[in-house]
């Protein structure tokens, strides 16, 4: 499986996606009911690029959630930051409006908010495949964040339906997801 290839055709699907948005509005749904009950109060996720699934709205919702049920600071959620020492992510604290600025690679983070540690993390699926593995841009940023992580947060991929691959073979280091949500449901652990 040429993985590069595999890469750019993922993406091209993605972005060509003529029902994206009601795909999008569909895993917000999906994301937003998965929520329901999840004891996390910092929650980790991504700032969406190349056509990802943004994941901000559902979990500014769950933010929201928690305020009107008396927990106005309890609720965290938590951006990526990259370490570009030891190539691997920490979160810091983000909400609408918090201000911002580009990381190495021109995607926005939060500037200068506090460092916060997710007991769940949200991480976006290019592809996926069988056995809760996800297919990334190459990188091994999450790999290797989930692998130095302690405590390990519960990880959940987001990715759309075209992107789900059933020929995927992780490689030795790839780190399966406790569960996979796409825009149909969870899809990862299956049953």
């Amino acid at each position: 499986m040429d993985k590069t290839a595999l890469r750019q055709a993922l993406i091209a699907q993605r972005l060509d996606m003529p029902d994206r948005l009601q795909r999008a509005d569909a895993l917000q749904q999906v994301m937003r009911i998965w929520l329901v009950g999840r004891p996390d109060t910092v929650i980790g996720a991504y700032w969406p690029i190349k056509g990802e699934f943004d994941p901000l709205p559902a979990l500014h919702r769950w933010k929201e959630d928690g305020e009107l049920q008396g927990e106005p600071e309890r609720r965290r959620i938590g951006m990526p930051v990259v370490d570009k020492v030891h190539k691997t992510l920490t979160f810091h604290a983000w909400y609408p409006g918090c201000p911002m600025e580009e990381d190495a690679y021109g995607i926005p983070k939060p500037k200068d908010t506090e460092l916060i540690v997710p007991t769940l993390l949200f991480v976006p699926c290019l592809g996926y495949g069988p056995g809760g593995y996800r297919l990334g841009y190459g990188g091994g940023f999450y790999d290797r964040t989930l692998a130095a992580l302690e405590p390990k947060p519960f990880t959940v991929g987001l990715g759309f339906t075209q992107g789900f691959v059933d020929e995927f073979e992780p490689e030795p280091h790839d780190m399966p997801l406790d569960a996979i949500l796409n825009d149909n449901g969870v899809v990862w652990p299956v049953g």
